[in-house]
């Protein structure tokens, strides 16, 4: 079910970059050198990504959607699971789990292709235009 579109989207990406990058001093767990540097890199990371992702948020447009997508959703699996696999759940989990399932569940709510994407030719019938292989009718 996509119920994002890919607009929406490309604002969720760049508030939740700012969001990650900023979690370690808005959630107080700044002292833990790993549970710090884990969102600040996948924000950094959600950041470029959509500089670079073709919708309607990127400015080089060179990143299909759908990796995209697949990357948001690796990427924020990886967040969510960070605190016990980098070895710091002790000291913090909740945010990282928190932020790593809302990047999942947005991923794969979001819509496939940009809206700019989805308009498509109707295929030109010659025969119907007045022409043929070998020129106008006559």
């Amino acid at each position: 079910m996509n119920i994002i579109s890919t607009r929406v989207h490309a604002r969720i990406d760049y508030i939740a970059g700012i969001i990650f990058m900023a979690s370690p001093w808005i959630f107080n767990f700044n002292e833990s050198v790993p549970a710090t540097w884990t969102p600040i890199t996948i924000g950094f990371m959600a950041l470029m990504m959509s500089l670079f992702t073709n919708y309607e948020g990127g400015m080089v447009r060179s990143i299909p959607m759908k990796a995209h997508l697949t990357v948001d959703i690796i990427s924020g699996a990886f967040l969510a699971a960070s605190p016990w696999l980098l070895g710091f759940s002790q000291e913090v989990f909740l945010p990282h789990l928190i932020m790593g399932l809302f990047e999942v569940t947005a991923s794969l709510l979001t819509e496939k292709h940009a809206s700019f994407e989805k308009v498509t030719e109707t295929p030109v019938d010659p025969q119907a235009e007045g022409v043929n292989k070998t020129g106008p009718r006559v």
